[in-house]
C-alpha cells in the first residue's frame, strides 16, 4: 500500500515531457504501402527501457519495421498478465498547414507541439515514464505487465502488431486483458461537466474496393454501360444510406450513464428507445456516443479514366466501412443491394469489431484510477468509432480497454487533434496520465 501511495517521482514527470517531444522528432510517418521506418523510434524506447533493468525485444518482420516487447516480473506469479500497448507510426503531417514544424517536438506555454503528441507518442512516453520511476524506486507491480511498441498501426498493422500476434504469440503467455490509446481523456460537453470515456469496444474495419465494368468508347458517343456512370451511382447510393440504430451492450451502457448523469427520463433499456431522440437531448455530449450507434459507409478515393474524351472500361472506388459486433451479415447484404447488379465489391481491408466487459473489475479499476485524481470528474465507458491494435491482439485471447489518460482544458478539442493539424499536448494533462497510470498498472 505504501508503494501504491507514494505515486511516481518528480523525475517521471519530467521525463514524460522529454520523451514526448523527442520521440515527435523522430519522424515516423505512415504513408501505407510499407512506407515508414520506425526502427530509430523503436531504439530510443529500447535504450531507455533497457536503462532502468528491462530487456528489451526487438522484432521485425520487415527491415526498418521495428516492434519493441519487454515483460516486467509481477510479484504474483498466478496473477494473468497485463498487456500495456502503444504504437510508434504516425500519419503524414504537411508542414505548410502546421503553426510549428510538425516533428519539431517544440515545448511552448505548457504544450508539447508535433505530431505524434496525442496519438500517440504521448501515451509511449508515460508507460516509458511509469516504468522507471517504479525501477527507481524499487516498485513491482502485482501482475506481470508486457510492454508492447508496435510499427504500423496506422496502416495494416501487417508489420506490427499483426505480426506480433501472429508469428511472436509467446511474448504475450499470460496476458488476457490490455490497455492503450484512445480513452480516459477528459471532454467538456457544458461548463462544469468533465466526462473521461473509456473505451470499452471498437467498431470493426470494413474497407471495401468497388469496381464497375462497362463499355469502353469515345467520350462523344451514346454510352448506356458506363462504368463511371456505375459506379458513381453505387458510391451515391451508399454515401447517403443511413444505416439503422444497432445499440451493443457497451454503447447502451454509455446511454445510460449519460442520461442518468443529464437527469433525461428516457428508458434506455427499453426495446424501443428512440436513440436519435435521446442524443439530441444530450447535446454536446452525444458526441461520444453519435459515431457508434450504427454502422457507417463513407466513400474516400475515386479512380476512373485517363482522358476526358475516353469513356474508361473500369471504374474503382474505395468505402471507409465500419461495423458494429454482431453486424457483419446485415452489413455484407446491405452491401450487395447498394451496389447493385454493375458494380462488384470485396473487403480491402477487414478487421472484427471487439467489445469489452463495463461491469468488470478491471474497468472499475480503470474508473477508479481517473476519479482519483479529478474526483470532479464522471467516467463513462464508450465505443471507438474507429480501431486500434487492440483487434490484433484479440486473436490471443486478450480483452482490451481504451485507457490513455488525459486530463485536458475546456475548449481543447482532443476528437479533432488526431490526424489534425497542430497536434499537441499540454505538459499537465502529460503529468496526470503518468500518475493516473502509475496508480492503475500498480493496483491492476
Amino acid at each position: 500500500m505504501a508503494e501504491e501511495l507514494r505515486g511516481p517521482d518528480t523525475t517521471a514527470l519530467d521525463e514524460v515531457v522529454a520523451f514526448t517531444s523527442e520521440l515527435i522528432r523522430i519522424d515516423t510517418t505512415n504513408r501505407g504501402g510499407g512506407d515508414c521506418r520506425e526502427r530509430p523510434a523503436a531504439e530510443y524506447v529500447a535504450e531507455r527501457l533497457a536503462g532502468a533493468g528491462i530487456e528489451p525485444t526487438l522484432l521485425e518482420r520487415t527491415p526498418g519495421r521495428t516492434n519493441v516487447v519487454a515483460r516486467i516480473p509481477g510479484t504474483d506469479p498466478s496473477a494473468e498478465a497485463l498487456l500495456v500497448h502503444g504504437h510508434l507510426d504516425v500519419v503524414p503531417a504537411d508542414p505548410a498547414e502546421w503553426s510549428v514544424h510538425p516533428f519539431s517536438g517544440e515545448v511552448r506555454d505548457g504544450i508539447v507541439w508535433g505530431r505524434g503528441a496525442v496519438d500517440m507518442k504521448n501515451m509511449d512516453a508515460m508507460v516509458l515514464a511509469v516504468v522507471r520511476s517504479w525501477a527507481r524506486q524499487g516498485v513491482r507491480p502485482r501482475r506481470d505487465i508486457v510492454l508492447a511498441y508496435t510499427a504500423d498501426e496506422e496502416a495494416s498493422a501487417d508489420d506490427g502488431s499483426g505480426f506480433l500476434a501472429d508469428r511472436h504469440a509467446a511474448l504475450f503467455d499470460g496476458c488476457t486483458e490490455g490497455i492503450s490509446e484512445s480513452g480516459a481523456f477528459s471532454f467538456h460537453p457544458q461548463p462544469g461537466t468533465t466526462l473521461y470515456p473509456i473505451a470499452a469496444g471498437e467498431r470493426g474495419t470494413a474497407w471495401l474496393k468497388l469496381t464497375a465494368h462497362g463499355r469502353a468508347g469515345h467520350g462523344s458517343k451514346v454510352n448506356t454501360a458506363n462504368a463511371v456512370t456505375r459506379l458513381a451511382d453505387a458510391v451515391a447510393r451508399i454515401g447517403s444510406h443511413t444505416w439503422p440504430v444497432r445499440l451493443t451492450a457497451t454503447v447502451r451502457a454509455a446511454l445510460t450513464e449519460l442520461a442518468a448523469l443529464y437527469a433525461i427520463d428516457m428508458d434506455t433499456r427499453a426495446p424501443d428507445l428512440d436513440v436519435d431522440l435521446l442524443l439530441d437531448k444530450l447535446g454536446p455530449a452525444a458526441a461520444l456516443v453519435e459515431p457508434t450507434v450504427r454502422n457507417s459507409t463513407n466513400p474516400t478515393i475515386l479512380d476512373a479514366g485517363y482522358k476526358v474524351n475516353v469513356i474508361p472500361g473500369q471504374a474503382v472506388a474505395y468505402i471507409d466501412g465500419r461495423t458494429l459486433p454482431g453486424t457483419e451479415e446485415e452489413f455484407a447484404a446491405t452491401m450487395d443491394r447498394l451496389t447493385g447488379p454493375d458494380v462488384e465489391w470485396e473487403f480491402h481491408h477487414r478487421e472484427v469489431a471487439l467489445e469489452a466487459p463495463v461491469d468488470s473489475p478491471t474497468f472499475a479499476k480503470l474508473r477508479a484510477a481517473v476519479e482519483r485524481f479529478d474526483p470532479t470528474g464522471h467516467v463513462v465507458p464508450f465505443t471507438m468509432s474507429g480501431g486500434t491494435d487492440a483487434k490484433q491482439f484479440s486473436r490471443l485471447g486478450i480483452t482490451g480497454y481504451g485507457f490513455s489518460p488525459l486530463r485536458l482544458p475546456p475548449g481543447l478539442d482532443y476528437g479533432a487533434l488526431f490526424h489534425g493539424v497542430d497536434e499537441r499536448v499540454p505538459v499537465d494533462a502529460l503529468h496526470f496520465g503518468v500518475q493516473v497510470l502509475d496508480h492503475y498498472l500498480k493496483s491492476a
